[in-house]
């Protein structure tokens, strides 16, 4: 059995690899929110998020569907809220 210590070690690497991606990903959302300004579409996409949270909580597995699911509603939440902030920026063309 490993040590508390080493678990919480390889948990820091984890977090590191999840931050890198999320950076990752918000700098698409703002990519996203460019489109949508550019064709006058909503931050909100109904249909889209519910395929997400679909395909996202098949591939998380039936013990961690509900858990991954509430996980990624947060995210979407975030990353609109992140849109919203970007598109109602001034200096936006």
């Amino acid at each position: 059995m490993k040590d508390l210590l080493k678990i919480r070690e390889e948990i820091n690497e984890i977090d590191g690899q999840i931050v890198s991606l999320w950076k990752k990903r918000m700098e698409i959302c703002l990519d996203v929110a460019k489109y949508k300004k550019e064709n006058n579409l909503p931050v909100l996409d109904e249909n889209r998020e519910k395929a997400l949270l679909d395909r996202v909580g098949s591939l998380a597995g039936e013990d961690l569907d509900g858990y991954c699911r509430e996980l990624y509603e947060k995210i979407m939440s975030i990353s609109r809220d992140y849109q919203q902030v970007f598109l109602n920026r001034e200096d936006i063309k």
